[in-house]
């Protein structure tokens, strides 16, 4: 059975999307597992991210086509890196936030009760390093769907897969 065209351009895009958050949080696991070492507290948690990744790809490959309004198409493109990066960035916040209280709702006699203790802990500050590193690879993520807007489908890796001495720089200009 032939996988139809626009089926395998998804899964490469999704998978290079994956491959990319995966990589940023490899990072968070990597600083999280190096700063618990020094209490000798074992950290695991690569499935758990790896999902997270996986997640975050599809939700952020769709929300690249939900418009923000016709008064962004007249201002420059860091205004929509900004105010995506902020929307997205808002709503892994409130993620975070669900899932803590979720994860600990027992132990704390309800969802609302739990979520009003991790401010009062220390489960604050992880929640804190979760965003910042997420929200820094949606911020490089939502440049280089800009860019790759610009340049045309596939632009981003045509440039980046260009040997520096080919650029436009770079060429002998004739007369």
């Amino acid at each position: 059975m032939e996988i139809p065209v626009r089926l395998k351009q998804e899964l490469k895009t999704l998978s290079l999307v994956f491959l990319y958050f995966a990589c940023w949080l490899g990072v968070l696991l990597l600083i999280k597992k190096l700063l618990l070492a020094e209490y000798q507290i074992h950290f695991t948690g690569i499935s758990k991210a790896l999902v997270g990744a996986l997640i975050l790809s599809k939700v952020v490959m769709i929300l690249e086509y939900v418009p923000l309004g016709r008064w962004l198409q007249y201002r420059p493109a860091w205004v929509d890196v900004v105010i995506r990066t902020s929307l997205y960035s808002l709503g892994v916040f409130v993620v975070m936030l669900l899932e803590k209280g979720f994860e600990e709702r027992h132990e704390y006699g309800g969802f609302g009760k739990a979520i009003a203790a991790m401010f009062d802990h220390a489960d604050l500050y992880h929640v804190w390093l979760n965003l910042i590193v997420v929200s820094g690879a949606l911020l490089g993520y939502n440049i280089l769907a800009v860019i790759n807007r610009h340049l045309g489908e596939g632009g981003v890796r045509r440039v980046l897969m260009m040997p520096l001495g080919q650029g436009p720089k770079n060429q002998e200009k004739t007369v």
